[in-house]
């Protein structure tokens, strides 16, 4: 098989359906993997958890992470915006006692005051004003965000725009917008991972999920580019981009 030949079967890992938020057809598979943070956002939730009183997971995806932070206090909720994402979270997170809530804004929160102890965000958009509103006075807020930055050397090599709206969102910005609503940081701290692709298949099936990295990506659009990076990897195994993470313990007294 020559080189045009394997690239156009690589392409057909779009026909591969996306669920929830689950990367394991290219990650388990070695085709996809990132290096290590310094932090676990999951060793440092699972405490939190095992004491809460009640727990709020803001943007749960398919319930996949929550689920494995069981067992869960008798007040446990998560909220889900991507409406296919929704049915899969009540399908896996229902059973385990948890109340899954689709929401389409980030404010209002569709919950009283002072009602959840432990707030979970991992990934997910959220209003500094409406957490500490349903957030009891001494409880924890645990967020681990995607910056502005991330993953920019995929939109460079595909040719397009490397900041987009979110330039501005970094460990910095969202530490002082905490404390602008009277949150005290307990901490924080940002960090840029390297995210490595070993074939095109594995870097389109990642496109497709994360849709707004490359707005309007498809792979007719960018065949070309796409063949481009197709021939980095063939000659040096891989092709890598920066990751930009950050994380953010707060709480208000």
């Amino acid at each position: 098989m020559d080189q045009k030949q394997q690239f156009y079967q690589l392409l057909k890992s779009i026909e591969e359906p996306f669920s929830g938020w689950d990367f394991s057809f290219i990650t388990e598979t070695g085709r996809m993997n990132s290096s290590l943070l310094s932090w676990s956002y999951g060793s440092m939730a699972i405490p939190l958890v095992e004491t809460a009183s009640s727990l709020l997971d803001m943007g749960t995806g398919g319930g996949e992470f929550l689920s494995k932070l069981r067992p869960f206090p008798q007040v446990c909720v998560a909220t889900e915006g991507y409406k296919p994402n929704v049915s899969v979270a009540k399908q896996r997170l229902t059973p385990l006692g948890v109340t899954v809530v689709e929401i389409e804004e980030d404010a209002p929160l569709p919950f009283e005051d002072n009602q959840f102890a432990v707030i979970l965000n991992r990934h997910e958009t959220y209003d500094p004003q409406e957490v500490k509103r349903v957030m009891k006075r001494g409880g924890l807020f645990l967020t681990q965000q995607v910056g502005g930055f991330d993953c920019i050397g995929i939109n460079k090599a595909l040719g397009v725009s490397e900041k987009g709206p979110y330039a501005h969102w970094n460990v910095i910005f969202s530490k002082e917008e905490l404390e602008r609503h009277g949150f005290t940081v307990l901490l924080a701290k940002e960090e840029f991972p390297h995210l490595r692709f070993y074939d095109v298949g594995a870097l389109i099936y990642y496109l497709k999920a994360v849709s707004w990295q490359v707005p309007n990506f498809t792979v007719d659009a960018f065949k070309d580019q796409l063949y481009d990076i197709y021939l980095l990897i063939e000659e040096k195994g891989f092709f890598e981009v920066k990751q930009h993470r950050f994380i953010i313990k707060a709480t208000i007294n």
